[in-house]
């Protein structure tokens, strides 16, 4: 049997907080946010609502930048960047593979790809330098 889901006004913070930011946060990032809302809140909590969340399919994780899982509400197709200088992880347009390019293969349920790099702000700091 399913475990019933309590509405409670710390995930209810967490997922607005996650919502409201393309920044594409990990859980500590989250936890500060929200902690200034709700200062009783623990990280605990934080962690076990995302994992939820994602057993759920409200979020997915982007990747890991610094050892730390990012993620992101924004569930429609699109492809990601993450700087390997400064952390940021940034959307990209949906338009650089399609499942049709595995025809063959079997059946595909879904995919990821994410591109690394160095981002134009980071880009352009190295060059004042």
């Amino acid at each position: 049997m399913e475990k019933c889901k309590r509405h409670s006004h710390k995930r209810e913070a967490i997922l607005n907080c996650i919502r409201s930011t393309d920044c594409h946060p990990a859980a500590e990032w989250v936890y500060a946010q929200v902690k200034e809302e709700i200062p009783n809140i623990s990280l605990a909590t934080v962690y076990r609502n995302l994992a939820q969340f994602r057993a759920e399919g409200i979020v997915r994780v982007v990747g890991h930048v610094d050892g730390e899982e990012r993620y992101d509400c924004d569930l429609r197709p699109h492809d990601h960047f993450v700087c390997r200088c400064c952390g940021k992880i940034t959307d990209v347009p949906f338009h650089c593979v399609s499942d049709t390019d595995v025809a063959g293969e079997g059946r595909v349920d879904g995919y990821d790809v994410t591109f690394y790099g160095c981002c134009e702000e980071c880009l352009r700091k190295e060059k004042a330098v």
